[in-house]
């Protein structure tokens, strides 16, 4: 059942304070379109998690038009939400508790979502994740991982390629530059007392890379695989369970969040490369 609460603009997104201006609402500098036409909380068929208010910034880039927060949420739902749309379709977005980055509070804030906003059909948990790296499949940092437990079919690649070609352009949303890119041998362990980066420590000596195929500007598009993705409730350091897991099972990514919506929230669950699931951890991507 639902309660009336009209959310504050501080719970929306993370938003600062909220403006009209000639039919529009502007926020953070974003101006999105008039609260009038977001429609009833029935009307939202895709729901979209990410797990960082930061990844918050790519998913409202996304948005073709940005509504922002619903007038009423189900019963003790205290998630915030954003509203928008994609070409026809509504989607609802929303982000896990600072600091909660674990399977059970995903799955709280996926039976929260589908209490509030019961026809969403299309349910996403895209955010970031480690690679696994192998010789099978070339995966980079700012590469994309889509679950797929068989075959690797997915109608999304023409549309994710247009978007990406779009957002590319705004000065805000550049990639590091590749040279930032390094794959450490799997012999090669960051010392946990060290505060110096691996580029400091390790990235000066290639003999401590792996020798890969540079690739140039026109390989600078996200490359897109399909496969295996393991959620766990630990962020993924250890190069021996990483390899492991890669020789027996085949696994492209690790992630946090994603097993706590299996039962609640089936989903879709896609993640941008941004390390290797290594000691060598850097927010750089």
């Amino acid at each position: 059942m639902m309660s009336k609460r009209l959310l504050s603009t501080a719970n929306i997104g993370n938003t600062t304070a909220e403006s009209r201006k000639k039919g529009k609402i502007v926020s953070n500098g974003l101006e999105t379109s008039d609260i009038s036409q977001q429609g009833a909380n029935s009307e939202y068929t895709v729901g979209w998690i990410y797990a960082l208010t930061t990844e918050s910034v790519a998913a409202r880039a996304f948005l073709d038009e940005e509504y922002g927060g619903p007038e009423a949420v189900a019963q003790h739902d205290n998630s915030s939400y954003i509203l928008g749309k994609i070409s026809s379709h509504n989607i609802v977005i929303t982000v896990l508790p600072n600091t909660e980055y674990s399977t059970t509070s995903a799955a709280a804030i996926a039976r929260d979502m589908l209490h509030s906003f019961p026809n969403v059909r299309i349910r996403l948990m895209v955010g970031i994740g480690g690679n696994t790296p192998s010789l099978k499949r070339d995966i980079r940092l700012g590469d994309i991982v889509v679950s797929s437990p068989g075959g690797g079919k997915g109608g999304l690649l023409d549309d994710i390629e247009i978007t990406l070609k779009k957002i590319k352009k705004r000065k805000n949303y550049r990639k590091p530059t590749l040279t930032s890119d390094r794959l450490y041998k799997s012999d090669v362990i960051h010392p946990s007392h060290s505060s110096e980066s691996c580029e400091i420590t390790y990235g000066n000596n290639e003999t401590n890379l792996v020798v890969r195929n540079k690739r140039n500007k026109e390989d600078d598009n996200p490359a897109i695989y399909y496969g295996l993705i393991t959620s766990r409730n630990q962020l993924m350091k250890d190069i021996c369970i990483r390899d492991k897991l890669i020789n027996k099972k085949g696994v492209l990514c690790f992630e946090m969040e994603a097993a706590g919506l299996i039962n609640y929230f089936p989903c879709l669950v896609i993640r941008g490369i941004y390390d290797y699931s290594d000691s060598h951890k850097n927010k750089d991507w």
